[in-house]
């Protein structure tokens, strides 16, 4: 189960297994810093680019320090980089200002304009609808430039989403959670850089905590699934998971995409992009954030009663008119509802592989293991 042990403590530089949940150093002996984590391979190294969370405490208003990587050979010993694309300290406007928090970056490379395009959520402040900000660049390494400031994909406020290309095509996609009422699929434009006006809505009607977020994609067989966590603030809850054969739908719901996790958590973690490694036939790694560790020392974790008290505090805070809690329920949601206060600096990453039953996704919980397990 996720709160298990470490079994070996590996010399900095030397790691040679994932052990999902544990403190993961890099190799200069700190802890990573690239939450909402994604990978890219290019020219047979791995870079992963994420949230850098080193000052996000708890106790100050930086949401996270512009946007960092690393770079590996095996994905599991990880040099620091630095920052991919630093934090703009000059203008508390920019997107890239800690002050509106830029979430979630995605990078795909166009073969066809030679450039990596990078797309952030802004999360913005109460009055400002979230929008995207988009960057390119000839390499990954950077330079990176700012072409869309604030771009709202259709008009609509855009929140958690992917980017999923179609190397047959040459079309990109992008899936993303629309004011909690529903998950929109558009096409990009053709140099990945904006959006067309072809897009479909899907997964209608749901209100927090059972509306989608935390939206990953990934395609096997010529089939796209798509995975999403719910509405539960920084405590993590129950993924989801569902199916389609083209990329406008319509969707078919699989249901649980962790269905042994007893806590109904995800193993207390929240996918942020699903990595097909390109050097294995059938390997599909999740790649996800454990942004609460310390939650796992309530005994009610284990059962999956904290869940459900969470569940049901959400549900009656978002009632019209809204409901009265329990005590308990009382106590709980202001660590379910929280969307900032957090210290996300000491989250953990939960990385598994994705097994297919029948063709079904499924995510079992390892204390360890190694890519070198899949052929």
């Amino acid at each position: 189960m996720p709160r298990s042990k470490r079994k070996s403590e590996s010399p900095i530089g030397n790691q040679r297994s994932i052990q999902p949940g544990q403190l993961w150093l890099d190799t200069s002996g700190k802890p990573i810093q690239a939450h909402a984590p994604g990978i890219i391979d290019v020219d047979d190294w791995f870079y992963w680019y994420g949230e850098n969370k080193e000052f996000t405490t708890g106790a100050t208003d930086t949401e996270s320090w512009g946007i960092r990587f690393y770079r590996s050979k095996d994905l599991y010993n990880w040099d620091d980089l630095g920052a991919l694309i630093p934090p703009d300290t000059a203008d508390p406007t920019s997107p890239l200002s800690r002050k509106v928090f830029p979430e979630r970056p995605h990078i795909l490379f166009n073969p066809r304009t030679g450039k990596f395009v990078c797309w952030i959520k802004i999360r913005g402040g109460l009055a400002t609808p979230q929008y995207r900000t988009v960057l390119v660049a000839d390499r990954i390494t950077g330079p990176w430039t700012m072409v869309r400031r604030e771009l709202r994909p259709a008009g609509l406020a855009a929140g958690d989403f992917d980017l999923v290309a179609d190397a047959a095509t040459g079309k990109a996609y992008m899936y993303f959670e629309h004011e909690h009422k529903e998950v929109v699929a558009i096409e990009l434009t053709d140099d990945w850089t904006g959006v067309t006006d072809r897009l479909t809505g899907h997964f209608p009607g749901g209100t927090p905590p059972n509306a989608r977020e935390g939206i990953a994609c990934f395609r096997r067989h010529g089939r796209l699934y798509l995975t999403s966590s719910q509405m539960t603030g920084y405590f993590p809850n129950p993924s989801q998971v569902a199916v389609a054969d083209t990329f406008h739908g319509p969707f078919t719901d699989l249901g649980d995409l962790h269905p042994s996790d007893a806590t109904r958590t995800s193993f207390n973690s929240q996918i942020s992009q699903i990595f097909k490694h390109p050097r294995k036939k059938d390997l599909y790694i999740a790649l996800a954030d454990r942004w609460l560790p310390n939650i796992e020392t309530d005994p009610r974790f284990a059962t999956g009663e904290l869940s459900q008290l969470v569940r049901s505090a959400i549900v009656k805070a978002t009632a019209k008119p809204r409901q009265t809690m329990t005590q308990d329920e009382r106590a709980v949601i202001g660590l379910a509802a929280a969307l900032s206060k957090v210290n996300t600096s000491i989250s953990r990453y939960v990385w598994l592989p994705i097994v297919f039953h029948n063709g079904r996704p499924v995510i079992e919980w390892r204390d360890e293991w190694r890519i070198e397990e899949f052929a």
